[in-house]
């Protein structure tokens, strides 16, 4: 274990790094159907790698984590999808840690982030809602000062893993005069609080990674608010800043493109000078893809910030990851079933699976109807 992460060299690190994730990920974790595993299916490897410290990445060593710059966690997370290592549920690590850390009393810190690390505290994000997704500022949960208890009275919606799930942050609005963005206040809230009830929500694989999360006169503690009332907003933005790169990352058209190769080759399609053609496009936008990643990897690894154009890698991403999988299900054919995998010769293909995962990222972390509003205002500065 190094004093200081940041100090060894970037090419060691991720030496280090693999050697070690690559010994301990259970095999029968990698690469997982799921893309949004439940805790409980994921639990061994959620607890070993808080036992070795390596839970964390970007917290402080001082509150359990590795202390990681962005250039470090760049790293850690491209040795991690090239393992093919399980999404632990990380609302927990990659956003309430964060989030406590900056905005957090004293109190919060010593009491919260311990049992994230633990696993004993699981949580969820209590943000959209039935008709504030992408303008999630037009929130309508509400939130009342009794004593020293808010009451909350709403619903959210497309909750992910709340289920499994023991508490929630969750944006609430305060003041019902203020402008949308203001009048905002982010809470914590035990989902074990009497007039809390979740619902999942059944997607075509037969999954529920998403909930409704209804609130019926559920009491809060004062306690228990993170930042100041009314202020949530850039409360719940800063926890946000990278998202946007990660969501980004090539890693999922590189899984898939394998995939297809693996198929297309089984297959014969590779005998097919139209599906050469096509496949050879998705190839070298892959290879765009990565560049462009690279080059917002970067701006993070020499201290820098990021501008708007990085929304860009959002749609680029999510939209290959989707004609990769669209192609897939061409070569696979009338074989291309809900739950069976594909023999594919030295291996399975799950052709239709990864059809109905690459619906989803284009929607989520704010689709990409949105980012382009975002590029064509801020980096276009086309009139609104």
């Amino acid at each position: 274990m190094a004093a200081d992460w940041n100090e060894l060299p970037d090419e060691e690190f991720r030496k280090v790094f693999r050697s070690w994730v690559d010994e301990n990920c259970p095999p029968h974790l990698r690469y997982m159907r799921k893309q949004r595993p439940l805790f409980d299916e994921v639990a061994e490897w959620y607890h070993a790698l808080a036992a070795k410290g390596w839970l964390a990445p970007t917290w402080p060593q001082e509150h359990g984590g590795m202390g990681l710059s962005p250039a470090k966690h760049m790293i850690y997370v491209e040795e991690w999808g090239r393992l093919g290592c399980p999404r632990i549920p990380d609302h927990g690590i990659g956003l309430v840690g964060p989030l406590l850390i900056q905005y957090g009393t004293q109190e919060q810190k010593a009491h919260y982030l311990p049992r994230i690390l633990s696993g004993e505290h699981v949580w969820c994000q209590g943000y959209s809602e039935p008709n504030a997704g992408s303008d999630l500022a037009s929130l309508r949960t509400q939130a009342v000062l009794d004593g020293d208890e808010f009451v909350i009275n709403g619903q959210k919606i497309w909750t992910t893993l709340a289920h499994c799930a023991n508490w929630i942050f969750v944006l609430v609005r305060t003041d019902k005069e203020a402008k949308p963005q203001r009048g905002i206040t982010v809470l914590l809230a035990d989902l074990a609080s009497p007039g809390v009830r979740v619902r999942p929500i059944t997607n075509l694989r037969g999954e529920a990674d998403f909930c409704e999360v209804f609130f019926d006169n559920v009491r809060v503690p004062v306690k228990n608010l993170v930042g100041k009332v009314n202020e949530g907003w850039t409360v719940a933005k800063s926890v946000l800043g990278h998202e946007r790169i990660f969501l980004g990352a090539p890693t999922r058209p590189e899984y898939a493109l394998g995939r297809l190769e693996r198929l297309a080759e089984a297959r014969g399609a590779f005998d097919d000078p139209a599906f050469v053609s096509r496949y050879a496009k998705l190839r070298l936008d892959l290879y765009d893809l990565g560049s462009s990643f690279e080059r917002f990897a970067k701006v993070l690894r020499s201290g820098g910030e990021l501008g708007a154009d990085v929304s860009m890698l959002k749609i680029f991403t999510t939209e290959l990851y989707q004609r990769i999988t669209e192609e897939m299900l061409l070569v696979a054919g009338e074989e291309a079933r809900f739950a069976d995998d594909l023999d594919a010769g030295n291996g399975q293909v799950d052709a239709m699976n990864l059809f109905l995962d690459s619906r989803a990222p284009a929607i989520f972390g704010g689709s990409n109807e949105i980012q382009k509003n975002i590029l064509a205002k801020a980096v276009l500065e086309l009139p609104g």
